[in-house]
Parts: structure tokens; sequence; C-alpha cells
């Protein structure tokens, strides 16, 4: 990344940080009750949809961490602390989840018919929406419990990698140890590999380290993961129109 991308970037989230101190962080630690659409609705702009989804939800926690605490409201903190520092930029959000829910039909019984629901209405929301990006928030596990650190995916090399790329150097700001590179995803991961927008999913740490979870399950961290998000696609969007 050239120097001056990197001082965009570091001005950006000095003055994110300077936001916080002026208040904001109360609302972002503020508990479930904020109403960030409420809060920021009128700053937002119509260029493109940043679609932010907490993966899992409901009775599908996701993976569960070393102390039972399942991914699903990880998820959705950090998804939900992410939307509001969009907000701040005047950057258009949907967020395909709001509360720990899934999103499947009534219509589906078992827990496999449930998540198999769930995805296909993800897929079919994000595909509604016009000139999107989608940012899906995830959290890693492992059966042994040395691994740690942030990690990018994507599914698309031409629509996707540069942000993939512009997110993992950002989340190394977050954890200067983390040497993980972007990776192209897996086949099998349906939400990805069935979408046609720029899209990336991020594991943001390891729930089955321990020294990790602590952090994953910290506001203060999940604060720190979502402006590095934040601030990823900002400086993206800056250096595909040119503005670098």
């Amino acid at each position: 990344m050239k120097n001056a991308a990197w001082q965009k970037f570091f001005s950006r989230m000095l003055a994110l940080l300077v936001l916080l101190s002026g208040g904001v962080l109360l609302l972002l630690l503020g508990g479930e009750d904020t109403d960030v659409g409420s809060v920021l609705s009128a700053a937002r702009f119509d260029v493109e949809t940043v679609i932010i989804d907490a993966g899992h939800g409901g009775e599908d926690g996701g993976a569960v961490s070393v102390t039972g605490v399942p991914e699903s409201g990880i998820n959705l903190a950090i998804a939900k602390k992410l939307d509001l520092l969009f907000g701040l930029y005047g950057v258009r959000t949907e967020l395909l989840r709001t509360e720990d829910v899934s999103l499947h039909d009534s219509s589906a019984e078992t827990l496999r018919e449930k998540k198999a629901s769930d995805l296909h209405n993800r897929v079919a929301r994000i595909e509604e929406v016009e000139n999107a990006t989608l940012i899906s928030i995830h959290q890693n596990i492992y059966q042994s419990a040395q691994y740690h650190g942030a990690q990018v995916f994507y599914a698309d090399s031409e629509t996707s990698l540069p942000l993939a790329q512009a997110t993992q150097n950002a989340l190394r700001l977050v954890d200067p140890d983390n040497t993980r590179k972007p990776a192209k995803i897996s086949e099998n991961v349906y939400l990805m590999n069935h979408i046609t927008c720029r899209a990336i999913l991020v594991e943001c740490g390891f729930l089955s380290n321990p020294e990790e979870e602590l952090l994953l399950q910290s506001p203060e961290y999940q604060l720190k993961l979502a402006g590095a998000l934040c601030g990823a696609y900002l400086q993206y969007q800056d250096s595909q129109q040119g503005v670098l």
C-alpha cells in the first residue's frame, strides 16, 4: 500500500478516535437498546450500500468458544459497532440482522432446514441491493489453541481481492503479530459463492485461543476491529476513485 494511502488511513482512524472520545463511544458501548439507525440516518448518502452480515444467529450459534460462548453474539456486537462507524462517514449500510435471530422461513422445522433457509434468504436479500459491498463477520475456531489472528476471505478475485487486501492490512494495525494473508474462500461456503457483488468474509479471530477469546468478547477490542474494517473500506473506496 502506498505511503499516502497509509497516511490517509491513519488520519481517518485518528478522526474516529476523536469522535469516539466526544461521546460516541457511549453509544457504541451503551447496550442493545441503542437505536443506531435513528441516530445517524440523516448523515448517510446514496452512493453504495455496505451490507453488514453478522454471521449465524438464533438456534445456529456458529462456533463455540473454549468457555462456551457462541460466535453469533460476538458477530452481532462487531456488526453494530461497524454500522455506527460507517454512519459517522455517511456510508449507507444495511444490517442483515440486528438481533440474535436466524433469518429462516417459518416453514423450516429442523435445524438443518433452518440453516439452509437462513443462507438462501441472506443471499436473496444481498442480491436485491444495487451497488452493494458485503462484509460478513465471523469468528474462527480450530482444534488446537495455538492459532490466533484475523483473516479475510473472498470468492471473486477481480471484484473482491483489493478490498480483502486492504482489510487484512488494516487488521494488522489491531494485531501487529498477525501475519495472515487474504485467502480465496472454499467453494463449500454457500453465501460467498452465490452472490454477485463485491464481498469479503472476515474471521475476526480464534475462539479456540483462550487469550484471543477474551479479547473478542471485549467491547473495546470489538470497537478496534470495527474501526479497522471501516477504515479499510474508506481507503479502498478512495483508491478506486483516484483520490490517493
